[in-house]
């Protein structure tokens, strides 16, 4: 958390925190306004203005919300991005890369039954390594056939769309090429299987999910009824009633209270 004085003396420097308040204050719009349009939480919104990155959820996200609380300020999001990037400490971006905790951890883990051991056919494995190297050769093909394509321009909007702001953070790429919500969110390595998401509503609620590539699975009011999702995690939940809400994941419940801010809930989700 950075220190009053230090924060007075980059503000004083035009940082991104002190420009966020500025416009809002110029706007004439509260916290509790913004938080209310944008569905991101007031804590996180006043962490951003006074930036407290350690009240910020991962960094991704983080990122994603300034870009978000940026665009509808009024303010330059590739400004605002970038001077977030120069401020956020290097410790905390290492703990993002190396924080493998699942919130599903303290239900436990599934145990392995050490008793049976599975033996395997050689012909069967030497097929299976015949396939990998199948489909590998046919992976370097297509790739060397896209190649020779003209590559085609990616539109970008510059302003904020209705999804983006209902599930908190912006998707659209901007003009530096990286994902505005900061899409390179496998900080750690190594490959991320997709997971299953079941959502059952037992009445109206308001619930936005995104998972790590910046899709949006599900936002806004929803009725009452079940929804099945799948995407690639980490998830970010965001559920205005949670008393309306369950949620699965990869067939184990979510203990939405543990999250829990009153009837709201906001939370970074993965198995």
């Amino acid at each position: 958390m950075t220190t009053p004085s230090s924060n007075t003396n980059f503000n004083a420097q035009g940082s991104f925190g002190a420009m966020l308040q500025q416009a809002r204050k110029a706007k004439q719009v509260s916290l509790d306004d913004a938080a209310n349009e944008l569905f991101i939480l007031k804590r996180h919104l006043q962490a951003l203005e006074n930036e407290d990155f350690a009240d910020l959820p991962q960094v991704a996200f983080a990122r994603g919300f300034a870009i978000n609380y940026a665009k509808y300020l009024g303010l330059d999001p590739v400004r605002i991005a970038s001077s977030f990037d120069a401020a956020y400490p290097n410790e905390l971006k290492s703990r993002s890369a190396n924080n493998t905790q699942s919130p599903l951890q303290p239900m436990g883990t599934l145990q392995r039954d050490t008793h049976n051991r599975i033996r395997f056919n050689p012909l069967l494995i030497i097929a299976v390594i015949g396939v990998i190297i199948l489909a590998i050769f046919l992976f370097r093909m297509v790739s060397n056939a896209s190649k020779e394509n003209t590559e085609q321009p990616i539109s970008s909007s510059e302003d904020i769309s209705a999804v983006e702001q209902a599930q908190g953070a912006a998707i659209n790429t901007d003009v530096t090429g990286v994902s505005a919500s900061g899409s390179a969110l496998n900080l750690g390595g190594g490959d991320v299987a997709p997971a299953t998401l079941d959502v059952k509503l037992t009445d109206a609620a308001v619930v936005t999910i995104t998972d790590a590539t910046g899709s949006s699975l599900i936002a806004g009011s929803q009725n009452a009824g079940d929804y099945q999702l799948s995407g690639m995690p980490p998830f970010n939940v965001q559920i205005d009633n949670i008393n309306n809400v369950r949620l699965m994941l990869n067939q184990q419940s979510v203990a939405l209270n543990s999250y829990a801010n009153g009837s709201q809930a906001s939370f970074e989700l993965a198995p």
